[in-house]
C-alpha cells in the first residue's frame, strides 16, 4: 500500500467545487489501495468562521472513510480586506510548517493550488530529490485575479508571478483542470509533465422523471457560491423575467445584496432558497428546467465544475462565462451559451428557450453524454498511471 498525502485549503464538511474535487480524489485513491492522508485547515468556508464542532481547537485529527484527516489552525475570514486575507493564508502556512517539522511526510504529495502562498510553502519546504511533488492547479493565479480586478500589475503582482513559476518548477507532475491551464504552464515550462484532470463528479445520478408542475414559465436555477466572480447579483438585476423565474441556492459575499434586492422588488420572480447539502441539492435540481452558470467576466483557465455535475443530472445548461467552459457546453450539446458579459444577448438566448424544448428525452440525452464522456473513475484510473 503506497502512502500519499494531499495538502489542500478546502475539504468537507466545507462545501464547493474545490472541496468536492479533493474529497473525491482522496476517496478514489483510498479505494484503489492507497494509504491517504489529508492536511487541511479547520473548516471555515464559505462562512469565514470556524465551524461549531471545531471551535477552540488548534488541531483536529480524525479517520473518516479510512482517510486520515489533519485539520490545522487558520485565521478564518471572508473579509474583502487584502491584508486580512493575506493573514489567513500566512496563518495556515505557519500551521503547515509546524506540521512538517513534527510529522513524517510521505514520499508522494499532492498540493492544491491556489492559494499560491499555501502551495509555495508546501513546495518550498517539501522539495527534495527523493520526494515526488504533484501540483493540482484548479485556477490560474495571479492571472485570474488580474481578470477579476483583484490585482493590478505592480510589484505585488510580479512577486505572485515568481511564486507561481517556482511552484511549477518544483512540481514533478502537474494536474490541470482545463486545457487552458496546461497551455499556460507549458508556455513557461515546455518540458513539464502535465495531465488534464477535469473536475468530474462521482455520484450515482438519480432517475430523471417528467415534471408536470408548470406555470408556463421556464424555471431557471443557479446553485453555488454567491461570490464576486459569479456575478449573481448583477444577473438578478439584468434578467428579463417576462417568461422565466429564477431560483437561487447557495451562500457567499453577495447573499445579503441578493436578499435585499428581492425584498425591494417583491414582484420579481426571484426565489432565494439558501444553502443546502449537495445530496439534497441533487434532488431539488431535478425539478428545474435549465441551470444557469454565469461568470461576471471570462476567466482564462476556468472551467466551472457545475458543467459536469449538471450534465450528469440531465439538467440542460445555459452557460454565460465564455472560454473553455463555453466550448464544452457547445461541443457536447449540453444546452445553450451566451456571450460572456453581454446581458442583452443573454436575454435574447433565454427568450428562445421554451418549455416544449426541455423534454424528458433531452434530459436523458444529456445524462447519457455525461456518463459516457465525464467518467470520474476512468479519469482517475488513467491518472494513477502517472503517480
Amino acid at each position: 500500500m503506497k502512502d500519499i498525502l494531499i495538502i489542500t485549503s478546502y475539504f468537507p464538511p466545507e462545501i464547493g467545487a474545490a472541496s468536492n474535487r479533493i474529497f473525491h480524489l482522496a476517496e478514489g485513491l483510498q479505494k484503489r489501495d492507497y494509504k491517504v492522508s489529508v492536511i487541511t485547515p479547520l473548516p471555515n468556508y464559505p462562512t469565514g468562521k470556524i465551524f461549531e464542532d471545531y471551535k477552540g481547537k488548534f488541531k483536529h485529527t480524525s479517520i473518516e472513510n479510512n482517510i486520515t484527516i489533519h485539520r490545522l489552525w487558520i485565521y478564518a475570514t471572508i473579509s474583502k480586506n487584502k491584508f486580512l486575507r493575506l493573514i489567513a493564508m500566512v496563518s495556515y502556512s505557519f500551521s503547515l510548517l509546524w506540521f512538517f517539522m513534527f510529522n513524517k511526510i510521505p514520499k508522494t504529495v499532492i498540493v492544491q493550488s491556489p492559494p499560491l502562498l499555501v502551495a509555495f510553502t508546501s513546495m518550498f519546504f517539501l522539495r527534495s530529490k527523493n520526494r515526488k511533488l504533484i501540483l493540482n492547479v484548479s485556477d490560474l493565479w495571479p492571472i485570474a485575479g488580474l481578470e477579476l480586478g483583484a490585482f493590478k500589475k505592480n510589484f505585488s503582482y510580479r512577486l505572485l508571478e515568481k511564486i507561481e513559476r517556482f511552484n511549477y518548477k518544483k512540481a514533478g507532475l502537474i494536474f490541470g483542470q482545463s486545457e487552458e491551464i496546461l497551455t499556460h504552464i507549458k508556455s513557461i515550462f515546455p518540458n513539464k509533465e502535465t495531465v488534464l484532470y477535469r473536475n468530474f463528479p462521482d455520484f450515482c445520478a438519480p432517475e430523471i422523471k417528467a415534471n408536470n408542475k408548470t406555470n408556463g414559465k421556464v424555471k431557471l436555477v443557479y446553485a453555488g457560491l454567491l461570490g464576486i466572480a459569479q456575478g449573481v447579483y448583477k444577473l438578478c438585476e439584468s434578467l428579463d423575467y417576462g417568461a422565466i423565474e429564477l431560483h437561487i441556492y447557495g451562500s457567499g459575499a453577495e447573499q445579503k445584496k441578493i436578499k435585499a434586492l428581492i425584498k425591494s422588488y417583491p414582484n420579481l420572480p426571484i426565489f432565494f432558497h439558501g444553502r443546502i447539502s449537495r445530496e439534497e441539492l441533487h434532488k431539488v435540481l431535478m425539478q428545474y428546467d435549465v441551470a444557469i452558470i454565469p461568470l461576471l467576466n471570462r476567466i482564462y483557465g476556468s472551467v466551472p465544475s457545475k458543467i459536469f455535475e449538471y450534465a450528469k443530472l440531465g439538467l440542460p445548461i445555459l452557460y454565460f462565462g465564455g472560454g473553455e467552459g463555453e466550448n464544452i457546453v457547445s461541443k457536447y450539446n449540453l444546452g445553450w451559451v451566451a456571450k460572456a458579459g453581454d446581458y442583452d444577448f443573454l436575454n435574447l438566448v433565454i427568450s428562445s428557450i421554451n418549455k416544449d424544448m426541455i423534454s424528458l428525452k433531452l434530459k436523458e440525452e444529456i445524462k447519457a453524454i455525461a456518463i459516457k464522456n465525464f467518467d470520474f473513475n476512468k479519469q482517475l484510473d488513467a491518472l494513477i498511471i502517472n503517480l
